[in-house]
């Protein structure tokens, strides 16, 4: 396999080689630079430490008795001078140092005349550096703690040749296992990326990755679930475009061989060219229609329109569109049964709410049963109003249900019966309610119909 430059496992690998570069570095830098540093910290709290129990031991009335288990325990030079009197020390010790150069800082202290100061001194009989702490007691006791600073200069020298040869193996191996854990980090992801190719085509794709990353299963599992929904997608486009080529192209053969007729046969015969030009007339009606669907339906799907909000009587606004029906009613035998005589006053788009209403109502009349009867219902819960448009068909089958939303969808593929309508009639139902934020939904089962509601509050302000 050819690795890009910016390919993912060169970018694993190389972010893994500097991580290991950096610990690296760091173990170094406390390790070797600043290890003399933290050792003299330490013994000098250490020191201050032991001072301050002297200190104590003092106020106490019991340095006496304490200042040897102190001095041993702790392994440092103590004096207790009092004057020029030695009370005591234990000039053994070998944090010690010679008794000349402690006489100077000693007499620099007395004269400072301050109740505490530290020095750092080289002590000539190791040649080492020596930390001392004196500590004015009362005006002529004095305690003297002194504490060798071992050189650590062939610790470090130790430190530093296991730390080169410790130094090469970790970059030899970083080298080689951060390569083989970027492989295996990315070469699933890589895997996905190369079946995610074959999306941009729509076509149907499986995604298999056997991995035990949870975040890589997740990611294969949200991939065939976009694989499934585009490829409903790509068939409800083709349906789509099928269903706007048909609808377009019926009305418009038929107007041109109307017309063609007109001119060239009825056009002297007044009551067959009245027909033949009424027949283009409703032919023209059914394509503006279904224009004026599709830009609505693009204009609710944009967020292109404002909702003007109103209170008004749902009641009267479902009379006034079953009646728009009533030629179906007469010429056909259509039902629509609806009983409700009390009011509904809601708020809402009135004029959003009525192509609801008529949608839902046309939908029923083109599904309903072989008895041509739709029942519509109002209830009242938990103050909502829940309106149900009911039909006596075949039903929807439930893995349909979620689909019958969408342009041109439909259950029967091969369902002819359309009294009136363009097909999308349902999707411009569900972006209306979705912008009202109102309840909907369907209810179907198989040979018993459907029932299409949704629900609005009976607040009579927003």
């Amino acid at each position: 396999m050819k690795l890009k430059k910016n390919s993912l496992i060169i970018k694993i690998w190389k972010y893994l080689i500097i991580f290991s570069i950096f610990i690296l570095a760091f173990l170094w830098l406390f390790q070797i630079v600043f290890l003399n540093t933290f050792y003299e910290k330490s013994k000098t709290k250490e020191l201050n430490n032991i001072v301050k129990t002297i200190n104590k031991e003092y106020q106490n009335n019991t340095l006496i008795n304490t200042i040897n288990d102190i001095s041993t325990n702790n392994d440092i030079c103590l004096e207790l001078v009092e004057g020029s009197s030695y009370i005591y020390n234990n000039p053994y010790n070998r944090n010690c140092l010679d008794k000349k150069e402690a006489a100077l800082y000693k007499q620099k202290f007395i004269i400072s005349g301050q109740k505490t100061q530290t020095y750092k001194l080289i002590n000539p009989r190791f040649n080492n550096r020596t930390l001392v702490v004196a500590l004015k007691l009362d005006n002529n006791l004095y305690a003297y703690s002194s504490i060798s600073l071992q050189p650590l200069d062939s610790t470090i020298n130790i430190l530093k040749n296991q730390l080169i040869i410790t130094t090469i193996i970790l970059l030899i191996l970083s080298f080689i296992i951060s390569f083989f854990v970027s492989k295996k980090l990315s070469n699933p992801i890589i895997k996905i990326s190369k079946m995610a190719n074959s999306l941009s085509k729509v076509e149907k794709t499986n995604f298999e990755i056997d991995e035990d990353i949870d975040e890589i299963n997740e990611l294969v599992n949200t991939l065939n679930d976009v694989s499934i929904e585009l490829n409903k997608t790509e068939e409800l486009r083709r349906e789509l475009m099928a269903n706007v080529g048909h609808d377009l192209k019926t009305p418009l053969t038929m107007i041109k061989a109307y017309a063609e007729m007109v001119r060239d046969l009825t056009y002297k015969n007044k009551e067959k060219r009245d027909s033949n030009l009424n027949t283009i007339i409703e032919e023209t009606d059914k394509l503006n229609l279904l224009v004026n669907d599709i830009i609505e339906l693009s204009k609710l799907q944009t967020n292109n329109i404002e909702l003007n909000y109103e209170q008004f009587d749902l009641n009267e606004l479902i009379k006034e569109t079953i009646h728009r029906f009533n030629y179906l009613e007469e010429l056909e035998g259509y039902q629509i049964i609806y009983n409700n005589q009390s009011n509904i006053m809601i708020y809402a788009d009135k004029k959003r709410l009525e192509q609801v209403i008529y949608n839902l109502l046309n939908n029923a009349i083109n599904y309903t049963g072989e008895d041509k009867k739709v029942y519509i219902n109002v209830s009242l819960n938990n103050n909502k109003y829940k309106i149900e448009i009911i039909d006596t068909g075949k039903g929807i089958n439930k893995k349909d249900i979620n689909l019958i939303w969408e342009k041109y969808y439909k259950v029967d593929k091969n369902y002819s019966r359309n009294k009136i309508g363009t097909g999308i009639g349902l999707s411009i139902v569900k972006n209306i309610l979705t912008k009202h934020n109102l309840e909907f939904g369907v209810t179907s089962k198989l040979g018993n119909g459907s029932n299409f509601w949704f629900k609005i509050s009976k607040k009579e302000s927003k």
